[in-house]
């Protein structure tokens, strides 16, 4: 009788620490956003319980996910951030070097009317001499 009293603790011992163990293993991603200041912990939170219905099929994209977050560089893009900060200073440059480019144009083009007045004038005047 003793035997069958300590087989029945046995079993309701195993299938907590299982039941306890499967719930601790989830939070692990979870924990690590927390341990990081992940700005997502909620949602990862949440996705590790969502996990527990899909039959665990997230959980290991969860781990990524809580991991790729450091609170001393976010996501990694900063060197991004600074090749965008270059590209646009190099844009403004363009943009007004393409606006000095048109003024110098349009003096152009109004000069040009008057050159070839002045133009006309001189070949009107070296017909006249041929004649």
């Amino acid at each position: 009788m003793f035997l069958d009293y300590f087989a029945l603790g046995l079993l309701i011992f195993v299938a907590l620490v299982i039941f306890y163990g499967i719930i601790v293993i989830h939070d692990i991603p979870y924990e690590i956003a927390k341990e990081r200041n992940h700005p997502h912990q909620d949602a990862i939170h949440v996705s590790g319980w969502v996990s527990l219905f899909t039959l665990h099929t997230i959980w290991p994209f969860l781990w990524i996910w809580a991991t790729l977050w450091r609170k001393d560089r976010g996501w990694g893009f900063a060197k991004l951030e600074e090749e965008q900060h270059d590209i646009h200073h190099r844009v403004d440059i363009l943009i007004d070097q393409v606006n000095t480019l048109q003024e110098e144009i349009s003096q152009l083009k109004k000069a040009k009317p008057e050159q070839s007045k002045q133009d006309n004038d001189q070949n009107k005047a070296q017909d006249q001499e041929v004649k």
